[in-house]
């Protein structure tokens, strides 16, 4: 007796190793598909269940639902499927330009976030210094 285990593939025919491999195959792929399902499920969970305390966190939420939207029928839409990119390419260039904690008020607005008006706006709207 010995102690290797013997490859009962190579008794057989090659259409029969083919088939085993094709049903070993496909019980990995299912497997795999079940334990990312689970993990899907769990971070789905986590997302629901913790706001998010910044705008990149937002913004991560935000990417994780348009990949879900993009899988869908709807989402290989060629239309939608180009609102689906430019949407994450927006989230992409934003959050590339992180503000400082001086360029934010109490409101969580920017000063940039002000619109200004220049003399040109005061002019077509009407509004003159009397000098």
């Amino acid at each position: 007796m010995t102690d290797e285990p013997t490859d009962l593939d190579t008794h057989r025919g090659i259409m029969a190793q083919k088939e085993t491999l094709l049903r070993r195959n496909l019980l990995e792929v299912r497997l795999d598909q079940q334990s990312l399902q689970a993990r899907q499920t769990e971070l789905e969970r986590f997302l629901a269940a913790t706001p998010a305390t910044s705008w990149p966190e937002a913004m991560e939420k935000v990417r994780f639902l348009l990949g879900l939207f993009a899988q869908t029928p709807e989402g290989v839409d060629p239309r939608h499927r180009a609102l689906i990119d430019a949407a994450l390419s927006d989230c992409d260039r934003l959050l590339a330009v992180q503000p400082t904690d001086n360029d934010n008020d109490a409101t969580g607005r920017g000063d940039n976030d002000t619109p200004k008006r220049s003399d040109d706006d005061k002019t077509e709207r009407g509004d003159h210094d009397a000098t």
